[in-house]
């Protein structure tokens, strides 16, 4: 426990508890605020659990004399990690899910946290509140306070009950977000009214923070100031027979006709009829709401050279409004039969990988632009994981070549220079100034 005071950084204390603090005890955080001055509290141990017994001494010494009103609301679950996880505590403060609450606690006459407070049972802090106050709790919400009268000679317990998420269909940030917002919309009421309060915010029982990375499959951890990333869509997948047949995945599938804007067919889901393979020929056709139709065929044959199956991208269709554009992709998009093929951008324009068919008058008309491109049409043994993938990146690119290029001449340089200096020969003779001097004939 800490007794508040108008830092900016009070909620960052019950952080720097939470770290230090490993006990398995349940427990849920209690903090408290008010308009009026609060009686200090000592500083706890790192690790220290607030038993309910030193929570009612304390309450005896806020409650026990004059009239109070208090604000209590009471969150179906929540725990230390609820701070942790949503409250913007790395210095990202714009992220945090707690502003109102913070900007309470910061303009409160007076605050007390209390990180760790041992759980007992879900109406424990709400027994205590009336036993302490000796009225029972009125049921209100944001739209019911300002219509309430308040009358400061009496105590009022005004109970105010805060969901939490309980499944991943709506995100816990996005819940405890609105909660913040209930309990701003309702300090500000209270401060229109012109009424002492006191406010509580705790919850009924410890909660388990389903976190934002569950939901796209990210590996758990706490990063420092990293975006929230997107969730990664599920690779399109074809099953012959209830086996993985072609896998096809794609972070944008543009087509564009005639310099006409961008369509991106990744955007929708597609239907797979008329796809089929086989041990040498697959095809995979993707059928779109729009009235799209693209298809990819793949065939496997085997190259003496390399001693290998190897697998070709032979031809991309797509056919809209009764018309149909060919390309061609043998040239450009290859790699093992065992393996999956990936560019991060698969084109008929630049750098094209797809020739347009020069008997289709179509095909000249439209542009296709693929981006974090992958396929693998044979060879799936990993479920529903790509084979390692054989990129369109060459490892030799122009800057590699040149950085080699600029090392070898360097060195060619330092090589002659060096075969030079190894040739410099002394005299084998010097002049002596107290005998006869050398003569050099001057021919021969």
């Amino acid at each position: 426990m800490a007794a508040g005071s108008r830092c900016s950084y009070l909620i960052c204390y019950i952080f720097f508890i939470i770290f230090l603090s490993g006990n398995a005890t349940p427990q849920v955080p209690l903090l408290l605020w008010s308009s009026d001055r609060l009686p200090a509290l000592s500083t706890p141990a790192a690790s220290h659990i607030t038993s309910i017994h030193q929570l009612n001494v304390y309450f005896s010494s806020v409650f026990d004399s004059g009239f109070h009103t208090v604000l209590l609301f009471l969150q179906d679950k929540l725990s230390k990690d609820d701070f942790t996880v949503f409250g913007g505590v790395f210095g990202n403060k714009q992220d945090s899910a707690f502003k109102n609450l913070e900007a309470a606690l910061q303009s409160s006459s007076s605050s007390v946290t209390v990180p760790a407070l041992e759980w007992s049972g879900s109406s424990s802090i709400l027994t205590l509140l009336q036993e302490k106050l000796g009225v029972s709790p009125v049921l209100i919400d944001a739209d019911t306070l300002p219509h309430l009268s308040i009358n400061s000679s009496v105590s009022n317990l005004l109970l105010i009950n805060l969901p939490y998420c309980t499944s991943l269909e709506k995100a816990c940030k996005e819940v405890l977000h609105e909660n913040d917002e209930i309990i701003g919309k309702l300090e500000s009421i209270m401060k229109a009214k012109d009424v002492p309060y006191v406010a509580i915010y705790t919850g009924q029982q410890p909660s388990r923070v389903i976190s934002q990375t569950l939901v796209s499959n990210q590996p758990l951890g706490r990063t420092l100031l990293q975006s929230t990333q997107a969730a990664v869509k599920p690779p399109i997948i074809f099953n012959a027979t209830g086996v993985l047949c072609i896998m096809l995945w794609a972070q944008n599938l543009n087509v564009s006709l005639s310099g006409s804007d961008w369509i991106d067919l990744a955007a929708e889901t597609p239907t797979l009829t008329g796809s089929m393979c086989n041990s040498s020929y697959s095809r995979l056709v993707l059928h779109y709401t729009r009235g799209y139709k693209l298809s990819f065929t793949m065939r496997q044959r085997f190259y003496s050279v390399s001693a290998r199956n190897w697998f070709t991208l032979e031809s991309v269709q797509l056919e809209v409004n009764g018309t149909t554009a060919s390309f061609s992709g043998s040239h450009g998009i290859y790699a093992p039969a065992e393996y999956s093929f990936h560019c991060q951008s698969v084109t008929n324009f630049r750098d094209a990988l797809l020739v347009p068919d020069k008997f289709n008058e179509n095909s000249t008309q439209w542009r296709l632009n693929f981006v974090d491109f992958q396929i693998q049409g044979f060879g799936l043994t990993n479920g529903t994981n790509f084979s390692y993938a054989n990129d369109c990146a060459g490892f030799f690119t122009p800057g590699i070549w040149m950085g080699l290029l600029t090392s070898l001449l360097m060195l060619l340089i330092f090589v002659y220079g060096l075969h030079m200096i190894m040739q410099l020969n002394t005299m084998d003779r010097f002049d002596d100034p107290k005998g006869p001097s050398i003569s050099v004939p001057q021919s021969e």
